[in-house]
């Protein structure tokens, strides 16, 4: 087995994970109601982008080896970060939506009885989901040796975030007020201590 067919399993492992860590919180959000939502063509763009990244770019590659033009040697090196990266993404994955709970969801959205979470990853950083698909997508770049599929990534993770997250703070300070103003003060965005 090459040291690229490692790294491709890796990640193929890796989304298995992430769809078993989100499927039983998504399926539970469904019986919380909605109270407001702001859903909008910049948000699902941002959610397409991160999808195409994550998910069908790097997973039309492993299955096909299109865009093969765009590959390049896999090393043991890389295959090892990545997977450490990777791991890392889907340990964070799955504490923020444990810390989230009945107040999930993949789009903006309040949820009855909706509550300003400050505890396991939220205590270092404001938005952890975001942090995790960062880290996802570097991980990919490490797994995939492919220069497309490696920052495919990375750029939907960029799109994903930079057409979400200002909204999403805006709504959480209509919500949260000056509870989430002090919280902002004291945290981060995505990487603790930097940004």
């Amino acid at each position: 087995m090459s040291v690229a067919s490692v790294g491709e399993i890796i990640w193929v492992l890796g989304i298995i994970a992430w769809y078993f860590i989100r499927r039983p919180y998504e399926r539970r959000a469904k019986r919380v109601r909605v109270v407001s939502h702001r859903r909008s063509p910049s948000e699902i763009t941002g959610l397409v982008a991160a999808l195409c990244g994550l998910a069908i770019i790097p997973g039309f590659y492993v299955a096909t080896g299109i865009p093969e033009a765009a590959d390049y040697p896999a090393r043991v090196w890389a295959i090892a970060v990545g997977t450490v990266i990777f791991s890392l993404a889907m340990w964070v994955f799955r504490r923020t939506h444990k810390e989230l709970g009945r107040n999930w969801s993949i789009t903006l959205e309040i949820r009855d009885k909706h509550e300003l979470i400050r505890g396991g990853p939220y205590a270092l950083v404001r938005h952890p989901m975001y942090t995790s698909f960062l880290l996802m997508g570097l991980g990919q770049a490490f797994l995939l040796s492919n220069w497309i599929v490696g920052l495919a990534g990375l750029i939907g993770f960029a799109v994903l975030f930079l057409l979400r997250v200002n909204e999403e703070e805006r709504m959480m300070l209509e919500i949260f007020g000056s509870q989430y103003r002090d919280y902002m003060e004291s945290t981060k965005r995505i990487i603790p201590y930097i940004y």
